[in-house]
């Protein structure tokens, strides 16, 4: 979990184990419901999933000049796919290198795609398209128009291995950027708020900072996850208004909370320039 610091977690059944070309996947019972695991960290979990979702995606959907097409890179569990088209969109790219992963989510996580929508989805028959591609190839070959643009991957790590390290880094996020609409927004897991554990979120509020006009930080009250949400054009954001007339009403999520959780930590905004809350 961060230098010095480690987690145990009890899986009293296996479900599902094994090492695809890219992590070890498990998915198991835990005190929290049936849980993923990827490469040994906690990615999701039944009784909390929700609450971290809906942190990834709420504010980049009320940020967002509209919400018709939306690209989702990562997210495994199919989760944020869902509540893209419950937000509205038309369109959903889900982008995922790892097909073992994906598919054992549907078949065993009881969130997310269930086998039937993610055969659809592979089919590219409705509005979520999935494909089992490297994220960092994807946007080469995307067509420019997304107005929100997700990326939910397992955390940035000093590991000189971890290949998805790179679309963490500044230049994946001008290639995001560059496919966004009018009013677009690019949206971002950013790591964890808590002092011991912050170096990660610190260099995301700064490239976030450094690259768009607009920067909504969101620090689930809930859970231990931060996400930062980006659009080029600058101006102080109405996210509780919208929130009043979204299409997607949250079960986590209300205006105080939009209030109070988008106020980044002090040692976080001091770290780059001022955005919104600070």
């Amino acid at each position: 979990m961060g230098r010095g610091i480690s987690r145990s977690w009890d899986v009293s059944d296996v479900l599902f184990e094994t090492r695809t070309e890219f992590q070890h996947l498990l998915i198991g019972r835990t005190a929290q419901g049936i849980s993923l695991f990827c490469d040994g960290e906690r990615q999701s979990t039944e009784a909390t999933q929700l609450t971290y979702h809906e942190a990834l995606m709420v504010p980049p959907m009320l940020l967002a000049g509209q919400v018709r097409r939306v690209l989702v890179i990562g997210s495994s569990e199919g989760v944020a796919s869902r509540l893209a088209v419950a937000g509205g969109a038309e369109v959903v790219d889900h982008v995922d290198i790892d097909r073992v992963a994906v598919r054992a989510c549907a078949e065993h996580l009881p969130y997310g795609y269930t086998p039937a929508e993610l055969a659809a989805a592979e089919r590219g028959d409705g509005p979520v398209r999935v494909h089992y591609r490297d994220g960092w190839e994807f946007l080469a070959r995307a067509e420019p128009g997304y107005d929100v643009v997700v990326i939910d991957l397992p955390d940035e790590n000093d590991d000189p291995g971890a290949q998805h390290n790179r679309l963490y880094g500044k230049e994946f996020l001008e290639r995001c950027t560059a496919l966004l609409a009018p009013g677009g927004v690019v949206s971002s897991q950013a790591g964890c708020p808590t002092m011991w554990r912050n170096d990660t979120l610190v260099s995301a509020w700064r490239r976030f900072t450094e690259a768009f006009g607009t920067v909504v930080y969101y620090g689930s009250d809930e859970h231990e996850w931060a996400f930062l949400s980006g659009r080029v054009e600058g101006g102080e954001p109405d996210l509780e208004g919208r929130l009043e007339k979204a299409a997607y009403r949250p079960r986590t999520i209300d205006a105080t909370a939009l209030r109070g959780n988008t106020v980044p930590p002090l040692r976080v905004r001091a770290s780059g320039p001022t955005r919104r809350g600070a």
